[in-house]
């Protein structure tokens, strides 16, 4: 799933006209670039969340037919937040009679070479719930984790207490990279309704001791797009061949 519905506030101007999804980096669109990475990795079966200028994406894709892919859409008429967008597309991950396969959740506006293979290895080997790519970086919020790297709490500023669900002798902050591994069997587990952050379920069901594993990526390269300077940048490293070799089919 790659969630798209954002209003990309902090993309403005550019989208100010169309959704953040389609906003261009080196000539390609968010979407396209996240595309493009799913299906080097082998997925062939995609549902994106819209809702600012949602016509725009369907439209997009079905000029594009769809890159080669089945792609479902799943319009949002309210902001649902990445819990609420998950849960209402969950039907799309448990129509199959075989859903135990975990599935990959990743927001369009971020870039990386994070691999995937071996982050869902790591989920498999620790039969964890959920599987977060999370790096040591300066950030304004930080998950916290156990010497087991098993999701403990948050923090989200410098100045604030930090949130502690699963006390432990030792947390490290690491900060979260917007990509996700999740096994189906969250979804009877999320008992949030309406909107709702996926990092509050995740939290509770820590609490609750179920696995919800880190994946330390820091040798990756990772980029977030959420202002034009970032895009800028990113750009650049395209150019540059930093993250080309994940992005050319």
């Amino acid at each position: 799933m790659i969630l798209a519905a954002g209003l990309g506030t902090r993309l403005r101007p550019l989208t100010n006209d169309r959704p953040k999804a389609l906003v261009e980096v080196a000539g390609r669109t968010l979407l396209e670039i996240t595309l493009a990475r799913l299906r080097a990795f082998g997925v062939n079966e995609v549902i994106v969340n819209v809702h600012h200028f949602a016509g725009m994406v369907v439209d997009y894709l079905k000029s594009h037919d769809n890159f080669g892919m089945r792609i479902q859409v799943s319009r949002e008429d309210v902001l649902l937040d990445t819990g609420g967008g998950l849960k209402k597309a969950g039907w799309f991950f448990l129509e199959d009679s075989n859903h135990d396969e975990p599935f990959l959740l990743h927001n369009v506006d971020v870039i990386s070479t994070i691999d995937f293979a071996k982050m869902v290895q790591s989920h498999k080997q620790n039969q964890a719930l959920a599987t977060l790519a999370v790096q040591t970086r300066e950030s304004s919020r930080h998950l916290l984790f156990d010497e087991h790297l098993q999701l403990a709490g948050r923090r989200a500023g410098r100045d604030q207490e930090p949130e502690i669900v699963r006390p432990a002798p030792r947390l490290e902050a690491l900060a979260f990279s917007g990509i996700h591994i999740i096994s189906p069997r969250l979804f009877p587990l999320v008992k949030e309704d309406g909107i709702f952050s996926i990092i509050d379920s995740y939290l509770r069901l820590a609490a609750a001791a179920e696995k919800i594993a880190a994946f330390r990526s820091d040798q990756y390269h990772w980029r977030d797009l959420g202002k034009p300077t970032d895009l800028e940048q990113a750009a650049m490293d395209l150019e540059q061949k930093v993250i080309s070799n994940s992005f050319d089919e």
